[in-house]
């Protein structure tokens, strides 16, 4: 086999075993504030890097982020959580002043694909609101959630104490 052909199979081989990709970006309203949830897939333990921006009258404002540190306006209102597999972000008072397309671009370091970046329109009025937390996703034990509904089996006489 050719030395270049050989490089180019392993480059890719590489590439599939680390490439991180965006696979959902999603708004919804919670309570006055918005929500956008960046779901991605995490297939290394490598830092990640994060921008969250909204893109409105041909100017791009940073609302949060880690690659970079550009003046952000609305860096004070808003707050970035980061779990497994999600980055989250909330902006707090969110009004139609706030609409326009939202941005999440991740990078993961020593990740061969470069950065992945995802876009979403948000428009106040056409906005649906969060679902509910459950307990169930929340990896909330099952003694808990026992405990939790325990009056419930009280009130339909299944356990009395």
């Amino acid at each position: 086999m050719h030395p270049t052909i050989s490089v180019a199979v392993l480059l890719t081989v590489l590439q599939a075993a680390h490439c991180q990709k965006i696979k959902e970006l999603s708004a919804c309203l919670l309570g006055q504030n918005l929500r956008v949830d960046c779901r991605y897939e995490n297939k290394t333990a490598n830092p990640l890097t994060y921008e969250f921006s909204m893109f409105k009258d041909n100017r791009k404002r940073v609302i949060q982020t880690t690659l970079n540190v550009p003046e952000n306006s609305l860096k004070a209102r808003s707050n970035v959580t980061l779990s497994k597999d999600l980055l989250c972000l909330q902006l707090f008072d969110f009004t139609t002043a706030d609409e326009g397309t939202y941005i999440c671009e991740l990078k993961i370091t020593g990740d061969y694909t470069g950065n992945q970046i995802r876009n979403i329109t948000v428009i106040k009025d056409k906005l649906e609101k969060c679902a509910g937390v459950s307990l169930l996703i929340q990896n909330t034990s099952w003694l808990l959630l026992l405990l939790l509904s325990l009056p419930l089996l009280q009130a339909v006489d299944f356990v009395s104490l």
